[in-house]
């Protein structure tokens, strides 16, 4: 859609995590600095924290990809709220080891194996654990005990746990002691700053082929980063609805009144999921007002509330009006270019 309408070679605010697309901020130039200084060491936990949608997953797929030429073998373990034994059969699993039915004892002896081959091979295997503020206790402390496994005197396996806020909490804990014990380096990552915002949605334009279309104002790229506070994941969701509305509209800039317009539309559309039911309204009431409008009838309340209630009403009708009529003028268009190619006439020859 807005991407061909853009002239753009894919979308650059996709949600998934795409390495091509990766910002490298400062903050996110000095986390992968510690991640790289951690694998260095060789050995313990390395710890990176953030905000949800700060982008560590997005670092994790940058530093795979810049792991394709060390002798490392590394992992990543998607799923982590599973207890400690189950912990253990995830990370065989994660590396092609048996999982499946064994005692913890056998899990135990085949990780250990499978570490010391690969050690004997000149390689260290490292394992990546995404969301670990989910880990029970128990599971970090079997993988503190993984941590014990070593060759010659060296350590053969290594662990990243990326997780949120409340990973900081947990390794703070009483018990937490011996883990925080064999932490090598640890890094929060914090949202980006204005002048980052607007940089980082400048890059992921251009790594789409972004040739100036659309145009942002210096007022638009403000609204975005108040609104986002710096959350790449926000911003993403934020400036892939805003091009979505400039193509629906056939705008070439976005100013500040089209970012608080869509802003006020994802609002909106947040209300509705969350929208409780009508009960207590009368079936006249039901049906004046559609079940996708965002109003919601009060059966109680004062004049003021009811009045901002309808203004809410009438600015959702209008913005629904004014998508009908883009989307019917394209329709109108396109039946047109159709009518055209059908038209002409057979090459007879």
């Amino acid at each position: 859609m807005y991407d061909a309408f853009y002239n753009l070679k894919k979308k650059p605010f996709q949600l998934n995590p795409d390495p091509e697309f990766f910002y490298n901020s400062a903050v996110h130039k000095r986390a992968l600095a510690y991640l790289r200084y951690g694998l260095a060491q060789g050995e313990g936990f390395v710890v990176v924290t953030g905000e949800p949608g700060t982008g560590k997953t997005m670092l994790v797929k940058e530093l795979f990809g810049a792991l394709r030429n060390e002798n490392i073998v590394a992992g990543l373990m998607v799923t982590s709220q599973v207890g400690a034994e189950d912990t253990l059969r995830i990370i065989a699993a994660t590396f092609g080891l048996s999982y499946d039915g064994d005692a913890k004892a056998v899990l135990l002896k085949n990780l250990e194996e499978f570490f010391k081959l690969k050690s004997r091979e000149g390689k260290r295997v490292l394992l990546v654990v995404d969301e670990a503020q989910n880990l029970p206790t128990q599971s970090l402390e079997e993988l503190r005990m993984l941590l014990n496994f070593e060759s010659e005197g060296r350590s053969i396996f290594q662990v990243f746990l990326l997780g949120q806020d409340e990973l900081r909490a947990t390794l703070q804990g009483g018990k937490m002691e011996q883990v925080r014990q064999r932490i090598t380096a640890m890094y929060h990552l914090r949202p980006l700053e204005l002048e980052e915002t607007k940089e980082y949605i400048l890059h992921r334009l251009t790594t789409a082929d972004w040739a100036h279309d659309p145009e942002f104002t210096k007022e638009a790229f403000e609204e975005i980063y108040r609104h986002t506070q710096g959350v790449p994941r926000i911003i993403n969701t934020l400036c892939d609805r805003l091009l979505l509305y400039g193509y629906l509209e056939e705008l070439h800039m976005l100013d500040l009144d089209a970012v608080r317009l869509v802003i006020n539309e994802m609002e909106q559309d947040a209300v509705r999921v969350q929208r409780p039911s009508c009960q207590g309204t009368t079936n006249i009431e039901a049906s004046l007002y559609p079940i996708d409008s965002g109003y919601v009838p009060a059966a109680t309340g004062s004049l003021e509330e009811r009045v901002v209630q309808l203004e809410h009403l009438v600015l959702s009708l209008r913005k629904t009006v004014q998508k009908e009529r883009a989307l019917l003028r394209k329709a109108i268009l396109l039946h047109l270019d159709l009518d055209e190619v059908y038209q002409e006439p057979l090459d007879e020859s």
